[in-house]
């Protein structure tokens, strides 16, 4: 999981998300949960890394505890 919340609950815009998803892939990692506001950032993630990778998107706080609970 990567992203930062303010105090207000708001989410702070990911920086590097191809770099982010691909050092999650050399770790091992097998899913990705990040801010739906770096959806167009992974779009410049190469087809090798993609396919080694499940990137789930999350909106708010409440999505991403839901998702990260359930995966």
């Amino acid at each position: 999981m990567v992203g930062n919340f303010d105090v207000d609950g708001s989410i702070d815009l990911v920086y590097s998300a191809v770099n982010l998803a691909e050092l999650a892939i050399e770790k091992g990692a097998t899913t990705l949960l990040i801010p739906l506001n770096a959806r167009k950032q992974l779009n410049d993630l190469s087809d090798d890394m993609i396919t080694k990778i499940n990137i789930q998107y999350y909106t708010d706080l409440k999505d991403c505890l839901i998702k990260a609970l359930l995966d």
